[in-house]
């Protein structure tokens, strides 16, 4: 259900359930964990790619699961969500950057896997939405994340019209990082992956924790957290190895 393949300084995590949609049950949900954790053990990788098998990226939370659990208490349905929620913190609280590679249809809890990600590449011909509200659900747990990307309103007309969008009206609001043609997308994917590995593994691992971190901070709190970040990547190797390369340069 999710093929796990290192190639260089790049995890690639795949969901391999094309025939429903690579819609999320509770087996995908514990192996996307199980690849997460063994990423961030490798020492040689410096980036996670999220990719899928098939026509679609992820059709969402598998109904037909949910329909066999409708008689199941609150207390198991708070628990499958907790499970959910807590996938999605994985991919925040991961060391390496987590690039997703997006194409046909990313929908509901899917769009959700897609936006836990630091980066989203979208293929042109992609759509992202949250349709929950045409069966009588909420799209309660994707929320927090579209609502850090986007501003209100629009988070309000997306959650509620339960109407998709396509990759570029997401990207000019905010949703996801680019969109490349259907023709090159897989090379892009790759150009933009590997400039990402490139770069110093220390400065974009603490960029990331920083950057989620002073989420909900004061601005003076903010600051403080920046201080001391400032301080710890200045006894890093690559930051000095960097101060020294550039003192070297030729004015």
């Amino acid at each position: 259900m999710i093929r796990s393949e290192t190639s260089g300084a790049v995890a690639r995590l795949t969901l391999n359930r094309p025939e429903k949609r690579n819609a999320i049950d509770e087996r995908m949900i514990a192996e996307l964990r199980a690849a997460l954790e063994k990423a961030a053990g490798e020492t040689d990788v410096r980036v996670v790619l999220l990719a899928a098998e098939g026509p679609d990226f992820c059709a969402g939370m598998d109904l037909t699961m949910m329909a066999e659990s409708n008689n199941a208490g609150a207390h198991e349905f708070l628990e499958s969500a907790e499970r959910l929620a807590h996938l999605y913190r994985a991919f925040r609280d991961h060391p390496k950057p987590v690039v997703a590679a997006v194409r046909g249809r990313a929908l509901g809890g899917g769009c959700g896997l897609a936006m836990a990600c630091d980066a989203i590449l979208a293929a042109e011909s992609t759509l992202f939405g949250f349709p929950e509200v045409n069966i009588g659900f909420v799209p309660a747990i994707v929320m927090s994340l579209l609502r850090r990307s986007v501003g209100e309103k629009r988070a309000f007309e997306l959650l509620v019209s339960g109407e998709p969008v396509h990759a570029r009206e997401a990207c000019d609001a905010g949703m996801i990082t680019r969109v490349y043609p259907d023709s090159d997308f897989d090379a892009s994917v790759a150009g933009y992956v590997g400039a990402l590995a490139a770069k110093s593994a220390s400065a974009v691992g603490l960029t990331k924790k920083l950057l989620y971190a002073i989420d909900g901070m004061s601005f003076g709190a903010a600051l403080a957290a920046g201080t001391h970040v400032n301080a710890i990547a200045r006894t890093t190797e690559d930051a000095r190895r960097g101060f020294e390369q550039f003192g070297k340069r030729k004015p």
